[in-house]
């Protein structure tokens, strides 16, 4: 009967270490290059995830159109979460994207802010012309999304050419929000989920979403990706209910 039951605890510990080795084996590490304007709300968000799934998330955060350049030149990523459709459809074009995983999830507001103990009076862009206004922080106009997003509002609305002298390009919305904080400028233009999460700054006026761009962030899969089904199961999350509960709490709104 003792021969029995160390035969019995034997094979009961052979089973735990195969499902430990299996559970393991099974557990991936994906990597996600998004868009800078996502940085809290995905920190967020992987917290819940990988507690739910075991599955480890890496973030390589960025404006869009460098990381796109990245994937483009063979950098390594599982997910591409971009600020715009121009990135992605780029990728789309050179056939770097795993078909069918593409997904329109999130849109955004672009917002002007000024230092939080600022006195200026900007009430409209119109007032960015005033002489008051010397500098004003904006992601890369001709290449990262909010920039992009900015620079066409601004020539819809007949501003761009009078604004642009007083332009000064930082790489990315969170090195403008990080600008505007310090009083290194007078302004800046971000979007509305970016100057929702500092103290430091205040929004002076918000772009009608019926007037300016339309901002759409798509999120797909990246075609060279070694861990596809994991990374497919991470999109799928970023449509839960629990991740959309996150995005609207940072100020997204959902798209279905």
């Amino acid at each position: 009967m003792f021969r029995d039951m160390r035969k019995l605890l034997f094979l009961v510990a052979v089973f735990f270490i195969l499902a430990s080795t299996r559970s393991t084996a099974w557990a991936d590490e994906i990597l996600v290059s998004a868009a800078a304007s996502l940085i809290d709300v995905l920190k967020e968000i992987s917290t819940s995830y990988q507690a739910k799934s075991k599955h480890t998330l890496t973030f390589n955060f960025g404006p869009s159109s460098g990381l796109a350049r990245q994937i483009e030149e063979g950098a390594p990523a599982d997910i591409f979460f971009s600020a715009d459709l121009p990135q992605m459809d780029n990728l789309e074009k050179r056939n770097l994207l795993e078909p069918g995983t593409r997904k329109n999830l999130l849109s955004n507001q672009l917002v002007i802010i000024v230092p939080a103990d600022s006195k200026l009076a900007i009430s409209s862009p119109k007032d960015l012309l005033k002489p008051g206004v010397k500098k004003i922080a904006l992601a890369e106009p001709s290449s990262v999304p909010v920039g992009v997003y900015t620079s066409k509002y601004l020539t819809d609305e007949g501003l761009w050419d009078q604004v642009k002298p007083k332009i000064v390009p930082v790489q990315d919305v969170r090195a403008t929000l990080a600008s505007v904080e310090a009083g290194n400028v007078e302004a800046g233009f971000v979007y509305k989920t970016d100057a929702a999460i500092s103290k430091k700054v205040k929004i002076v006026y918000e772009v009608p979403i019926d007037k300016g761009p339309k901002i759409t962030y798509p999120a797909a899969i990246v075609k060279e990706s070694k861990h596809k089904d994991t990374a497919r199961d991470f999109i799928n999350y970023l449509q839960s209910p629990s991740a959309k509960d996150a995005f609207k709490k940072y100020g997204f709104v959902v798209l279905n």
